[in-house]
């Protein structure tokens, strides 16, 4: 089965969940109409359909490396020229580098489509894109007249090299190095996971590389930030004489294979030239924004693979015929979608990937406003809600399409473990993004540590306040449906409530016992976070079908996918609560020598 974007549910929640008006209306968001957005949704979609998902089965046959140079599979160069041509890359991009200025809103959207159709394929845009934003931001204006026109172009793609092999996540342990050398910088040490590092799809590779400043202190305030390209660029832009870096191989993995992550070697022959972006000992903070900007992404990413997968059950599903219709008089097989148990597997697969999906474009909605709104107060506090949501966004919406795509594995029975049914590919793929840009666990932890600890919960509960303002809406539904949802969305903010209290009264006294937990608060956030925009999608739904809306299908099957996403994720509220402020006490005993 082909992919086919989800464009109506994707224009319904850039409309009434992320609020297109109020992105429309930000300084330099003017001529953003929804005509304008629907087009732009329509043509990602067919060439998300008609390039991108055709090559993602051929991408799983992996690239190939030899002697430093990476191969990519059958189709991609192709593909990502047509990519380029189309001016994908520089949708959300400054106008004055060749950008088009659109709203974070709509990237989000037009970024799911890359991610769902062939996920690595999607990730070298994703992490160009990060780094083109990080020149934007802290680069010099000679860096950024040279580097961004075709950056943002997609002409040349980016990277990000944070870890080494004795590093991991603690970026405390970096020891590629930094050399003075006139104005500029020499680099020298390896870096290992270099998404699209090497490959053959572009004429330059811009890396982001994080190295130790000649005299930085010790730890993360050592760390520098170099622009490090693979070819150094002449005055007028085109290319120049070689780096000194390269690749020294390529790993061989569980799923996006059709991504090639690189270990990159700088300076085997005396150094590579770097350009040092921002301050010096700045690195890792100034590297924040990369970082979070491809932990957005790679939340999408779970959002993208969920759709692919549920896509691909649902169409099995209505095309299997076996069993007859539980509780009927007639003999006759019918297909599988009949079964009460694979309308269950089916609509939690719908249900949580809409939920992912809303909550992605929110916050790029809330990115729009925390970066164009005229009043600073208002982008202050847009900014907080998009940092505590972050983490949330990354990590539950991935821990989503690892379980909506192991669901589709199940909806298949014995073919979905039979690689030719396209099921198996989804969940390899879907696995690394809890793993990658800091694992779901660090993510956690960053949420009730960083974001909700360290401001004593201010913005968490004007969150929780906003999630109950809309009681006041629901309580004017007529339906039953809405009745329910409204009765568990309150129950679940309520223990969310609790929970947040209980986590700034520990959290002093023992952090330790709290980060034990502390994934269970993210997916407690999470389920509510998008409980919060199902039930607003069914208040939506119920007014549009009063109204006699045309398009009923959609808003009947709105209601039902938010009925049961109330019934089936906002009831795992209490339960979550409970393993967020007891998993500690256990741990707290723990000898992890003697005990594991």
């Amino acid at each position: 089965m082909t992919y086919a974007a989800p464009v109506d549910d994707m224009r319904f929640v850039i409309n009434e969940l992320a609020d297109l008006r109020t992105v429309a209306a930000l300084p330099g968001c003017e001529e953003v109409t929804p005509d304008l957005v629907d087009a732009i949704l329509e043509e990602a979609g067919k060439f998300g359909a008609e390039v991108l998902a055709p090559i993602n089965a051929i991408g799983d046959s992996g690239c190939r490396w030899d002697n430093g140079v990476v191969r990519t599979p059958e189709g991609f160069c192709d593909a990502y020229q047509q990519f380029v041509d189309g001016g994908w890359n520089s949708v959300p991009f400054d106008p004055d580098y060749g950008g088009q200025g659109l709203p974070w809103l709509v990237s989000t959207a037009v970024s799911e489509v890359w991610h769902a159709a062939n996920m690595a394929f999607g990730l070298c845009p994703m992490l160009s894109q990060g780094a083109s934003e990080l020149l934007h931001t802290y680069g010099s204006d000679a860096l950024k007249d040279l580097y961004l026109p075709k950056m943002i172009s997609g002409e040349w793609t980016g990277t990000m090299n944070l870890t080494e092999s004795q590093a991991g996540s603690d970026l405390a342990a970096v020891r590629t190095r930094s050399i003075r050398d006139g104005d500029n910088y020499r680099i020298v040490g390896q870096k290992i996971f270099i998404t699209h590092g090497e490959h053959d799809m572009a004429e330059n590779i811009i890396h982001m590389v994080l190295a130790r400043s000649p005299d930085g202190p010790a730890g993360v305030g050592g760390l520098s930030l170099f622009l490090v390209p693979k070819f150094i660029p002449n005055p007028d832009g085109s290319l120049g004489d070689r780096n000194d870096l390269r690749c020294v191989s390529i790993e061989h993995k569980l799923g996006i294979n059709g991504s090639p992550t690189a270990v990159m070697s700088f300076g085997d022959d005396g150094g590579a030239v770097g350009y040092l972006i921002g301050q010096e000992n700045a690195g890792l903070a100034q590297m924040f924004l990369m970082m979070n900007n491809a932990r957005l992404a790679v939340g999408l990413e779970g959002v993208g693979i969920a759709e692919r997968a549920y896509q691909l059950s649902r169409a099995y599903a209505l095309e299997r015929v076996q069993g007859r219709m539980l509780g009927g008089d007639d003999p006759s097989s019918v297909a599988i979608a009949h079964h009460p148990d694979v309308q269950r597997m089916l609509l939690s697969m719908k249900s949580q990937t809409e939920a992912a999906r809303a909550l992605a474009y929110y916050v790029g909605a809330c990115i729009d406003v925390s970066n164009r709104h005229t009043d600073e107060s208002t982008r202050r506090r847009f900014n907080a809600l998009v940092g505590l949501l972050t983490p949330v966004v990354k990590g539950w919406s991935t821990e989503i399409g690892i379980e909506v795509a192991n669901t589709g594995i199940q909806v298949h029975g014995g073919m979905g473990y039979i690689e030719e049914s396209g099921a198996p590919q989804h969940l390899r793929d879907a696995r690394i993004a809890a793993i990658y840009e800091g694992t779901n666990g660090i993510q956690a932890n960053d949420l009730v540590g960083r974001k909700v600890a360290r401001e004593n919960g201010a913005t968490v509960t004007e969150f929780i306040a906003m999630v109950r303002e809309l009681d006041k809406e629901l309580a004017t539904g007529n339906s039953e449906d809405l009745k329910v949802i409204r009765a568990e969305l309150a129950g679940a903010v309520s223990e969310l409530a609790n929970a947040t209290e209980w986590l700034l009264k520990a959290f002093p006294a023992d952090p330790r016992r709290v980060a034990a937990g502390s994934m269970s608060y993210m997916m407690l956030l999470g389920y509510i976070a998008g409980g919060w925009l199902m039930a607003r999608a069914a208040l939506c739904a119920e007014r549009r079908l009063t109204e006699g809306d045309g398009s009923s299908d959609f808003y009947r099957a709105k209601l039902v996918t938010a009925r049961f996403y109330a019934d089936t994720c906002l009831t795992k509220a209490a339960s979550l609560r409970k393993a967020f402020e007891r998993a500690g006490a256990a741990l707290s005993r723990l000898d992890p020598e003697r005990h594991l």
